[in-house]
């Protein structure tokens, strides 16, 4: 959760250079949808986090995130489960579970699904700079290592604990040790 003000301007910040936005401080009036959804997101979780009169606006941003969701194709991201650093590739169908947690400087792509599976309500614990390609499903209660690159269409179902490595296929194996940071904004500071 987003504790404080100099916290919540640290992720908004950190999302803005992770869609690689260089130059402009707020989102247009007509698109960058995605920066505005992810603006909303982390407004909800900080004006939630405050709860008493604060649950109003934090309604709000709610709201305004779930009906930016629906309108770049079908984000069904919950708050507080991505770090700072948040950058959505393309608008498309992108599902998280509740229970995920996801370091900073995570890059994710369309068609993406982040769940839990065979009777377990625990999701993926993954870690800092890691990039989730087209079409990934990463399910149920494994760990991703950080600097971590999951190729389009993998299904990862077992933990991956090399950091700095490649992995794709059904089911997802080690293709490269090759980490993620070419995938990422180059604006980043990407060191651990």
């Amino acid at each position: 959760m987003i504790r404080d003000k100099k916290e919540l301007r640290h992720y908004l910040e950190q999302d803005r250079l992770a869609l690689r936005i260089a130059g402009k401080k707020r989102p247009q009036l007509f698109g960058d949808e995605i920066w505005k959804f992810t603006i909303a997101l982390r407004k909800w979780a900080y004006y939630s986090a405050r709860g008493g009169v604060w649950l109003v606006p934090a309604l709000y941003y709610r709201f305004r995130a779930h009906n930016l969701g629906l309108k770049c194709g079908e984000f069904t991201i919950p708050r507080g489960v991505f770090g700072p650093g948040l950058s959505i590739a393309h608008p498309g169908s992108v599902t998280v579970n509740h229970t995920a947690r996801v370091g900073k400087n995570c890059r994710i792509h369309e068609g993406v699904c982040i769940g839990a599976t065979s009777g377990s309500a625990q999701a993926a614990s993954i870690g800092d700079n890691v990039f989730i390609g087209s079409g990934a499903k990463i399910i149920g209660p494994v760990t991703i290592a950080s600097d971590v690159a999951i190729g389009a269409g993998a299904v990862v179902v077992r933990s991956i604990t090399e950091p700095g490595t490649t992995w794709a296929g059904v089911p997802a194996r080690k293709v490269s040790d090759r980490n993620s940071h070419k995938n990422l904004s180059p604006y980043l500071n990407l060191k651990p």
